[in-house]
């Protein structure tokens, strides 16, 4: 691992919230740019190769952001590196259906673990780049795509509203078409 690497997984470690840092309180200078890179299929590389600890994934995905100017940043509360992706930083890997309250909800879990209910803060999406496949938004200007398996199990639980495929979570209707 890089020194950068290090450095910002360090810096991360500090007295850190795991599930939902602050980031909105962080806003150091531009530290420049690290060899990260997110493939479309959600792999993540440095330096060319695979980052294969799950953890170290999970963090630097906990660190994320993307800003007005349409980059992706790694930030700490002492640094901001930019790095690149490809089409989606997060991919979700599972939807699942659920009642609460007496309300159905769909539930994404992303590749890093973390889940999210589907909602008005968190809607759906057709990503054009991928032939309409939905993909869902998420907090600081994150987005997630489906995967084949996701998607499909998404498509089969669409009803058809005004003759058009729709899936509903919470009190929403998102259209699949």
């Amino acid at each position: 691992m890089t020194d950068k690497l290090a450095a910002i997984e360090q810096q991360a470690r500090k007295g850190r919230n795991f599930d939902t840092p602050p980031l909105h309180l962080w806003h150091p200078p531009l530290s420049g740019d690290i060899d990260i890179r997110i493939a479309a299929d959600g792999t993540w590389y440095h330096e060319g190769r695979p980052i294969v600890r799950p953890a170290l994934v999970r963090l630097f995905a906990s660190l994320l952001r993307r800003e007005a100017d349409g980059d992706y940043y790694l930030v700490t509360p002492a640094e901001k590196w930019r790095i690149q992706v490809e089409l989606h930083p997060l991919v979700v890997t599972e939807i699942d259906a659920e009642e609460e309250g007496g309300r159905h909800l769909l539930r994404a879990r992303l590749n890093t673990g973390r889940e999210v209910v589907i909602d008005a803060a968190h809607p759906l999406f057709l990503e054009p780049a991928v032939g309409e496949v939905a993909a869902v938004r998420l907090d600081h200007g994150l987005t997630a795509i489906l995967s084949r398996a996701a998607w499909y199990r998404l498509v089969d639980s669409a009803e058809d509203v005004d003759g058009r495929a729709q899936v509903r979570s919470g009190d929403e209707w998102f259209p699949l078409q």
